[in-house]
């Protein structure tokens, strides 16, 4: 399963990659907008992180999914634990499928 993270704590980036490693998800971090923030890709699950980014960027992102079979969730808290939470919701959705 892919991963597109929005957000977050810039220091948590590889927090963020080795907890999508641990329930076997590859993911890509865009703690904030920049060139290569444009070549999201298509990925299985977008999350983002809605405090600690701006409106700007949270409509970017959601207009490069527009039209895509893509789950987003959204959390307004960027933690670990926020993290795991979804991974655990989304990552069993796609074992059992």
């Amino acid at each position: 399963m892919s991963i597109v993270i929005v957000g977050g704590n810039e220091c948590m980036t590889r927090r963020y990659i080795d907890i999508c490693g641990e329930y076997n998800c590859k993911a890509k971090v865009y703690p904030k907008m920049n060139g290569a923030f444009k070549g999201i890709g298509c990925p299985d699950l977008l999350v983002l992180f809605t405090n600690t980014i701006s409106h700007k960027m949270v409509r970017f992102a959601l207009s490069e999914m527009k039209g895509k079979n893509i789950k987003i969730a959204r959390s307004h808290v960027s933690s670990a634990a926020a993290l795991k939470n979804i991974l655990e919701e989304h990552a069993a959705e796609v074992q059992y499928v």
